[in-house]
This record gives C-alpha cells, sequence and structure tokens, in this order.
C-alpha cells in the first residue's frame, strides 16, 4: 500500500522542481495538488493500518519512517498554505521520496510488544515523530537559508534570489519551525523515561536501554543541540546564518539516529 503514496509524492517532486525552476504558476498549483492526493493516500494507508493492528503504524523502524514521512507531508502543507510559498517543495519532497521508499520496497510486519502496550507509548512515539518533521522542515529551511545567503554576500542575485522568500522570512519560519520541534522532542523524552521506568524489567530491551545504546545517545546530542538553538543561541543573537547551520546539522543527526542507527546500531529500540 506504501506504493501509492509514493509515487504520487514522485509525481509532486517532479512538479516541485519543474515549478521552482521554470516559476510556472499552473505548475505549482499542481504540485501542490498531487501532494496533497499524496497526503491524503498515505492518510488512507496510515488509517487501514492502525485499523489492522489497533494502533498507530510505529512499532518498527520502516513503519515509523512511513508516518513519519506522512507527518513531514502534512507539516509542509500546512507551511505553504500559511505562507503562499512553494519553494520549499522542490527541497522537501526529495526527503518524502526518499524515506517513503524504504517502507514502499522493504515492509515489515506490525507487531506490537507487550512492553508498547498503553497510551503512554503513543504519546512518546507521536512526538518524536512530529518533532522530526518540524527538524526536517527546519533543516531544510537552514540550508534554502545558507544558499541564498552566499549569493546575496556573493552580490550575485540570480537563481535562489529569484525562487526563495527573503533571508528575514526564513529566519522567521526556522526559529519557529526549531521551537515547535523543541516542545515535541522534549514532551517524547519525558514520555520515554516515564515509559522505561514503569515496564515489566524483564525485557532485555528495557535492560538495554542507557547511554550506551546509540540511539538513545545520539538523541540526547540532537536534543542538547535544538536546546541551544532554540534558547541560548537566541539569547547570544545567533540568529540567521548561524541558526541556519545548526538547523541542518542537527536534522543531519536525526536522519542518522532514525535509519542507520535504528536498523543497525540500536539494542533498545528494535521493537
Amino acid at each position: 500500500m506504501n506504493f501509492v503514496p509514493l509515487a504520487l509524492y514522485s509525481a509532486a517532486l517532479i512538479a516541485y522542481v519543474w515549478h521552482f525552476t521554470a516559476r510556472h504558476p499552473a505548475v505549482g498549483r499542481a504540485a501542490t495538488t498531487l501532494l496533497v492526493f499524496g497526503a491524503l493516500a498515505h492518510t488512507f494507508v496510515v488509517g487501514m493500518q492502525t485499523m489492522e493492528v489497533g494502533h498507530i503504524p510505529v512499532t518498527n523502524a520502516a513503519s515509523a519512517i512511513s508516518t513519519f514521512v506522512w507527518l513531514l507531508a502534512l507539516a509542509y502543507l500546512y507551511t505553504e498554505m500559511t505562507t503562499d510559498e512553494r519553494a520549499m517543495g522542490a527541497f522537501i519532497l526529495p526527503l518524502a521520496v526518499g524515506l517513503q521508499s524504504i517502507p514502499a520496497f522493504k515492509p515489515v510486519i506490525e507487531q506490537r510488544a507487550e512492553v508498547l502496550q498503553g497510551p503512554l507509548f503513543g504519546v512518546h512515539v507521536s512526538a518524536l515523530l512530529f518533532a522530526y518533521a518540524s527538524f526536517a522542515l527546519a533543516g531544510v529551511i537552514g540550508v534554502t537559508y545558507v544558499l541564498l545567503f552566499k549569493e546575496i554576500k556573493a552580490k550575485h542575485l540570480g537563481f535562489f534570489y529569484a525562487r526563495m522568500p527573503s533571508l528575514q522570512v526564513l529566519d522567521t519560519m526556522n526559529y519557529r519551525a526549531i521551537v515547535i520541534g523543541w516542545v515535541f522532542l522534549t514532551v517524547g523524552r519525558l514520555a520515554g523515561f516515564v515509559l522505561a521506568g514503569n515496564s515489566p524489567s524483564y525485557d532485555p530491551r528495557l535492560q538495554a536501554m542507557s547511554l550506551q545504546d546509540p540511539k538513545i545517545f545520539v538523541a540526547l546530542v540532537c536534543w542538547a543541540i535544538y536546546s541551544f538553538e532554540a534558547f541560548a543561541a537566541r539569547a547570544l543573537g545567533w540568529g540567521g546564518r548561524r541558526s541556519a547551520y545548526l538547523s541542518a546539522l542537527g536534522f543531519a543527526i536525526v536522519l542518522l539516529n532514525f535509519v542507520p542507527v535504528s536498523y543497525f546500531l540500536t539494542n533498545s529500540h528494535n521493537f
């Protein structure tokens, strides 16, 4: 079922890139329409899987990635519709298509271990996935900010200057995405600590939950980076280009934790 959203996201990606390079309004509207249909199809897939297994599909890496892509698509659509700016689509959709290819080509049967029963697990995972979606937006905005800044600094106002929002708008969008993501990341982390403390200790995956586990260690590094960016960095006047670099670095670490670490290195989150 994940192939249908993947096909629609891929078509939307082509349309967004076409719109970004040629700036045809009709192509831009078509790109948004394709993405809306992709998000609707993905909503149907997530809904069907939820009805089939009795919970949101997030208990293995492939299903969590699929749910993350769904939230990313919804978050980007909200951003586009509230700002009337489609330029980010050419940068967001490659990420969505690349990640959605994993559950589409390597689906995994959704199984829920006893330790994952209860609403607290849903809060933990949902909050983290929403935080990661916000950080994905911030990361893409950070990259585009740097590209535009370099073009302006070189006094060569061309490709990106004609297609991107102003640096001030990008900086504001970046900061909002970081603050929202940090709030949900903190909620997700706290819910995870409570869940681990109240779960049966006989499960070996719970016994492996410590700073020695790469996934937990990298997650805390992510929290530290985004905490600095959201609060201390602002207080020190680290907005603009420095904040953009932090957003890009933070999301690179999120992706590292979300895909290779989740698949190959963790001992405590392989549910």
